[in-house]
């Protein structure tokens, strides 16, 4: 339970500094700020779990960043608090994803239970921080806002936006990896600008165009590498078999009586 409240707060707090990060910086640099998460969490892997990664998954990864980097970053606007704030925001969040994946392996929980238990702590802290940070910030009450029966009712489909968008989270990082969400969160950026352009027409230009198609580049080359490495590692877990069953045919406990009956049956 210990870790599971720690887990929950750590991941309310990363929201924070999400929001707020993008409350003091450009698009520009949040857009730089989510980027950074991807080289951030093969670092905190490689260093604190010894995983490692090929330098084929590497370079997909760097041509991914690149292309997602050319069709969103317009403007860089740079200034301290938002700095310090951004490199928060990246800390807390690449901590938690990598937590997620491995609570569910370590503990042996499914994603709904993970969610389940650490949902409350979550919204815990966020219910007591948000409205005391939003009062120094913005200098107005949230609970003193007279609320429509509209704004009620798009609050209220956030909400439940929001419970898919955790779940669905949790799942895909607990079957998968930190990493590999994140390369699903940048098509997601694509399919953003793309669907922008297309239904609400938003501004596009042969830099967006650019930009999608290298990142795209870089996902497919991602997945290929991904499924290459892991049907490698699994074949080379079926060779192994054998010696595993052999291994576990012998006891762990053996009585003295056992080691008697042993030694007769040796001499014999």
């Amino acid at each position: 339970m210990k870790t599971i409240m720690l887990f929950g707060i750590l991941n309310g707090i990363s929201i924070g500094f999400l929001n707020l990060s993008l409350g003091f910086n450009s698009i520009g640099f949040y857009q730089m700020t989510k980027l950074a998460i991807i080289p951030f969490t093969v670092l905190l892997e490689t260093i604190f779990l010894k995983k490692q990664f090929s330098q084929k998954i590497k370079l997909s990864l760097f041509v991914l960043l690149l292309g997602v980097g050319i069709a969103s970053i317009t403007d860089l606007q740079l200034n301290f608090v938002g700095s310090i704030l951004s490199l928060l925001a990246i800390s807390t969040t690449c901590v938690g994803q990598i937590l997620t994946n491995t609570i569910q392996k370590r503990l042996n929980v499914s994603s709904t239970q993970l969610l389940y238990q650490s949902a409350p702590f979550q919204a815990a802290v966020l219910f007591v921080s948000g409205p005391f940070v939003d009062q120094c910030l913005t200098k107005q009450n949230v609970f003193a806002h007279k609320y429509s029966t509209v704004v009620l009712a798009f609050i209220l489909l956030s909400c439940v936006i929001a419970v898919f968008v955790n779940f669905s989270t949790f799942l895909v990082i607990g079957k998968t990896s930190p990493v590999t969400y994140q390369v699903l969160g940048h098509l997601k950026t694509c399919l953003v600008l793309a669907f922008g352009y297309t239904l609400l027409h938003d501004p596009f230009n042969a830099r967006n165009i650019l930009g999608i198609l290298i990142a795209i580049i870089g996902m497919g080359l991602y997945s290929y590498f991904c499924t290459n490495e892991s049907k490698k590692k699994q074949g080379g877990d079926v060779s192994s078999m054998p010696q595993v069953k052999e291994k576990d045919t012998t006891p762990l406990l053996v009585s003295q009586q056992d080691k008697e009956i042993g030694a007769k049956n040796s001499i014999v």
